[in-house]
């Protein structure tokens, strides 16, 4: 199936925002300038401003426009509530990726795995771990299954490149949800044999189970990261006036190389403001926590 105009539109706005051609704090050209230059209808730019709405870089004035109020963070940022490829993350913070493919082999899920990973026992699945390198540094170790029933024709060469890009692009299934759990943990030996740990004995794992359009669960990864490069992004809009949301998040401060950060307490009560964007650098054992 074929991605919806809108998404092309709201990728191409997202990317002139992260270039700066609509730089911090600027006005959108008008509905009518973008429906004349990507040729759709009213709809489906509101549909990708909406997205972008979602993502935290644009807010909505009515009547007066809509103000970009993306800034690039000077980690590279990972975004909780949006689904992005690693190589577009790359991309959008302007480095270097390779992938380098570690394992790619069949496996069958026992009751055990079934248990933590949500799919059925006796599911056939594939099996892939890769490490992640960002401007010639290993950062990041990706341990993924894919149910091989969904995920037909995966090979070792396309899990080098892009598997989202293959899902998407050759298989033409709509990837819709991802459910996400973030904790930090201690670093195994084989993070440490892997990784680049520059002197952490903890990273940050990212737990994602994956559904497609029909609901159906395909993908269940566990992403290690080293924590010195990353920080976890997110936007929570629409607020009500007057609502208070917590957000639980944990620091460390990379020069002082700790291993236990200070727990952080927001309470974002926000009267005149219907945006706020959440960041942090994760560096201790318990699960981010949104209200």
């Amino acid at each position: 199936m074929p991605k919806a105009k809108y998404e092309g539109i709201y990728r191409s706005i997202k990317k002139r925002i992260e270039a700066q051609d609509y730089p911090y704090q600027s006005l959108l050209p008008s509905e009518n300038t973008l429906i004349a230059e990507y040729d759709c209808s009213r709809n489906t730019v509101r549909r990708a401003i909406a997205e972008l709405i979602a993502d935290g870089y644009v807010q909505s004035m009515q009547g007066r426009g809509v103000r970009v109020i993306y800034q690039p963070v000077g980690k590279t940022t990972f975004t909780i509530g949006g689904i992005e490829t690693f190589q577009e993350t790359a991309n959008r913070n302007r480095l270097h990726a390779v992938t380098r493919v570690i394992r790619f082999e069949t496996i069958i899920a026992t009751e055990q795995f079934a248990a933590e990973s949500g799919f059925s026992e006796g599911d056939e699945l594939w099996a892939v771990q890769r490490v992640r390198y960002l401007d010639g540094k290993a950062l990041i170790l990706d341990i993924n299954y894919f149910l091989k029933e969904f995920v037909p024709g995966l090979t070792e060469e396309i899990a080098s490149h892009s598997i989202y890009d293959f899902i998407e692009n050759v298989l033409g299934m709509q990837i819709i949800t991802s459910k996400r759990r973030i904790t930090v943990e201690h670093a195994t030996a084989r993070d440490e044999k892997l990784l680049d740990m520059d002197g952490y004995d903890c990273v940050a794992v990212v737990v994602n189970q994956t559904f497609n359009s029909d609901g159906m669960l395909f993908e269940y990864t566990q992403s290690r990261h080293q924590p010195d490069y990353f920080c976890f992004q997110d936007a929570i809009s629409s607020v009500s006036p007057g609502t208070n949301r917590t957000i639980f998040a944990f620091r460390t401060s990379p020069r002082e190389r700790k291993t236990k950060g200070d727990v952080l307490r927001y309470k974002a009560h926000r009267p005149n403001s219907t945006h706020a964007i959440f960041i942090s650098t994760v560096c201790r054992k318990e699960q981010m926590i949104f209200f």
